[in-house]
């Protein structure tokens, strides 16, 4: 795991705070923490299609009043998409078709978001979902210690639904610092049996307010176990905020990250991380 290697690959113009993406199909599918739209992204031939997610979208939504979608995750032909819970107006989960690109459902998940903060022991204030997964049968929802207490939980979540028919398991973990910064959760995918998740260390203690960036780490958790298997620093000045699979072999397993610059400018880029596996 000690061969890791970072690239920038290229720039999109026209998103900003990009904060998750799933990449399938040679599309990425991007969301941005100020922005109400589900950004779709050919990578051959450049275009960049726009979906609501919100009545009366745009790019760049005051604070007090963004949606916060800071994760992004998929099964089968759908994406789903969530809020950070990090004040009451941000506990949307939106459910979209990738084929027709229709919305299939808009859920409040305030009642799951309170048993999440009851059962994890976080504070309201320091609650801030930022990574999502969805594997068909179990939800994998990470909460970013970014708040006071630094409380990185991972919460496994099955049932029903995420309404109102689910049951909640919690798993707390303390991550490395970097130049004194706990670092903290800000996304994370599932490739077979283990959890590959991206950490940032903010120079803060809101999950409101930003903070000087002071890196990011890559780690893994084992599935079974619930276990961090590794973490390594890729960078001392990127708030790297998405992560999907892009490729793997048995020697090589391939990443693509966007990087949340908190600013209202309308560019993304796109980073390629490669780890050898032998």
């Amino acid at each position: 795991m000690d061969q890791l290697k970072l690239e920038l690959l290229f720039q999109i113009i026209g998103i900003g705070s990009a904060s998750g993406l799933v990449y399938k199909d040679n599309a990425l599918w991007i969301i941005g923490d100020n922005s109400g739209f589900l950004y779709e992204y050919h990578m051959d031939s450049k275009d960049l299609n726009r979906h609501p997610l919100i009545e009366n979208p745009s790019e760049n939504i005051l604070k007090k009043d963004k949606p916060d979608f800071e994760a992004i995750t998929h099964f089968g032909e759908d994406l789903y998409i969530f809020g950070s819970g990090s004040t009451e107006k941000r506990n949307k989960m939106v459910q979209i078709n990738v084929a027709d690109k229709k919305i299939i459902t808009t859920n409040d998940l305030g009642d799951l978001y309170a048993v999440m903060q009851s059962f994890g022991k976080i504070k309201p204030e320091d609650f801030n979902l930022e990574g999502a997964i969805y594997n068909g049968k179990s939800w994998y929802l990470l909460n970013r210690g970014n708040g006071s207490a630094t409380k990185n939980v991972l919460f496994t979540i099955e049932g029903e639904n995420l309404t109102d028919q689910f049951s909640v398991l919690s798993n707390d973990y303390k991550l490395p610092k970097i130049k004194g910064v706990r670092t903290s959760f800000t996304d994370a995918v599932l490739v077979d049996n283990t959890i590959y998740f991206l950490a940032t260390a903010e120079d803060t203690v809101s999950t409101y307010e930003d903070g000087e960036v002071l890196g990011s780490i890559i780690g893994s958790i084992d599935l079974k176990t619930m276990k961090i298997k590794f973490t390594k620093k890729i960078s001392d000045s990127h708030k790297f905020e998405g992560l999907t699979l892009y490729s793997q072999s048995s020697e090589k397993i391939e990443f693509l990250l966007c990087e949340d610059k908190d600013t209202e400018v309308l560019e993304t880029d796109i980073y390629k991380l490669s780890i050898d596996l032998n």
